[in-house]
C-alpha cells in the first residue's frame, strides 16, 4: 500500500460519485503525464505508482465498495496488495488494464499478465467473528516445466514468424492525395506472438502452461462481511511468455445462523419468556457469539423490550472494538388452557386493579428507549 495513504479519489482528482468512464479517463491522463519515461519530475515514479494503485481499487466494484466503507484498513483486511510493474513500457501498463497500448494496437506480442482466479469458501458466523484460517482448493494454470513455458517440444525452439518478422503486427500503408496513412493490425499467422511453434510441446500442447489443482491457506480476518473478497496477489493463472501471474480472489460467504441476525457490526436475537416469567421476573441464558450468558429480567418485563449487551456483537473489520448484541423480548401467551387454568386467570383478572398494569413510562418513552 502507498505509504502516504492519500485518499484515492483525491489521487485521481475525481468526485466520490464518479462513474467507470470518468475513473478510466482520469487514470489515462495522469498515467501518460506521470510515467517516468515521460515526466522529468523527481517524484514522478512514486506519484505514478500511487495513481496506478488508486485506479486498481476504484475500477473494481468489490474493492471500491470495501474502500468506501472501511478505507485503507479495510483493503488491507480484504487482502489487497497493489500490482507490481517494472515501468519499462507505458504501453505494457495500458495493455494490462485495458487490453491495448497507447496507440490502440493489440499488445499480444508482449508478455501478458495471467488471468485472475475466483474461489469461494463458506464459514460460520462465529468464525467470522473470531477470524479463522481455511484451506482453499482451486484449479490454476502454471508454467509447463517440460518446455519451460516456451510451448516448444524440448530440443526445439519457437521460430520467428515469417509473416511479421517477429513484430506481432503488420503495417499497411495507403497513399492518398492527402498523404500516407499507416494502418496496423495483429499478425494473423502468429496471432500477435511474433513467433510460431512448429513442434508443440507434448505436455502442454504448445500453450506453455498446464492446469493443476492447488491448495492455499487463507487467513480470514475477524469481522469480515458476507460476500467480501480476499485477494492473494500472484496466485492466479500463469502469464504468457513469462508474464506475471494473475491474482486469486477468495469470496467469503457466511452461513446464516438461526440464532442471530447481523446488521453491520451489531447482531440481533430474541428471547422467549412465558407470561408468568415476564410478570414475576426470571433469569435466562441467552446465546452470544462468545457462548451463553445469563440475562436477568425484572418483574413486569414487557413484550418488545430490547436489552443491549454492549460489545457482544461483531468485531470492527481491521479496526477496534465490537458492535452490540440486541436481545428482543418475546412474551409467550398461553394458547391452550385447562378449565382450572382459565378459572385461575379469570380470578386474577377480577382481582386486578388500575395499578396492576400501570407502566413506569408511556408508549413513546418506551419506543425511544428501544431505539437507544
Amino acid at each position: 500500500m502507498s505509504t502516504t495513504q492519500r485518499d484515492y479519489y483525491e489521487v485521481l482528482g475525481i468526485e466520490r460519485t464518479a462513474g467507470e468512464a470518468e475513473i478510466k479517463k482520469a487514470f489515462r491522463g495522469l498515467a501518460r503525464s506521470l510515467h517516468p519515461d515521460v515526466s522529468a519530475e523527481p517524484d514522478a515514479e512514486a506519484r505514478f505508482r500511487e495513481v496506478v494503485e488508486a485506479y486498481e481499487v476504484l475500477s473494481k466494484p468489490e474493492a471500491r465498495e470495501l474502500y468506501d466503507r472501511y478505507g485503507h484498513a479495510g483493503l488491507r483486511g480484504g487482502g489487497f496488495t497493489p500490482t507490481s510493474f517494472d515501468l519499462g513500457s507505458l504501453s505494457d501498463l495500458f495493455a494490462a488494464f485495458f487490453g491495448d497500448d497507447l496507440f490502440g494496437v493489440s499488445s499480444r506480442s508482449r508478455r501478458a499478465r495471467g488471468a485472475d482466479v475466483a474461489a469461494q469458501i463458506e464459514i460460520e458466523l462465529a468464525e467470522a467473528a473470531a477470524g479463522t484460517k481455511r484451506e482453499v482448493p482451486f484449479p490454476v494454470s502454471v508454467p509447463c516445466t517440460t518446455c519451460r513455458s516456451s510451448g516448444a517440444e524440448p530440443g526445439t525452439e519457437p521460430a520467428t514468424c515469417p509473416a511479421c518478422g517477429g513484430a506481432g503486427r503488420l503495417e499497411h500503408v495507403s497513399r492518398t492525395a492527402f498523404g500516407e496513412f499507416i494502418r496496423t493490425q495483429t499478425c494473423a499467422r502468429c496471432r500477435g506472438a511474433g513467433r510460431v511453434i512448429e513442434h508443440p510441446c507434448h505436455e502442454c500442447e504448445g500453450t506453455g502452461r498446464i492446469v493443476e489443482e492447488r491448495t492455499l491457506d487463507v487467513e480470514i480476518p475477524p469481522g469480515i462481511h458476507d460476500g467480501q473478497q480476499i485477494r492473494l496477489s500472484g496466485e492466479g493463472h500463469a502469464g504468457s511468455l513469462g508474464g506475471r501471474a494473475g491474482d486469486l480472489y477468495v469470496q467469503v460467504r457466511i452461513r446464516p445462523d438461526p440464532r442471530f441476525v447481523r446488521e453491520g457490526n451489531d447482531i440481533f436475537t430474541t428471547v422467549d419468556l412465558t407470561m408468568t416469567d415476564a410478570a414475576l421476573g426470571t433469569t435466562v441464558r441467552v446465546p452470544t457469539l462468545d457462548g451463553e450468558a445469563e440475562l436477568e429480567f425484572e418483574p413486569g418485563t414487557q413484550a418488545g423490550e430490547i436489552r443491549v449487551l454492549r460489545g457482544r456483537g461483531m468485531p470492527v473489520l481491521q479496526g477496534f472494538g465490537r458492535g452490540d448484541q440486541r436481545v428482543l423480548v418475546n412474551v409467550q401467551v398461553p394458547r391452550r388452557l385447562t378449565e382450572q387454568q382459565r378459572a385461575l386467570l379469570e380470578e386474577f383478572e377480577r382481582s386486578a386493579g388500575e395499578d396492576t398494569y400501570r407502566g413506569d413510562e408511556g408508549f413513546f418513552e418506551k419506543l425511544k428507549s428501544a431505539f437507544r
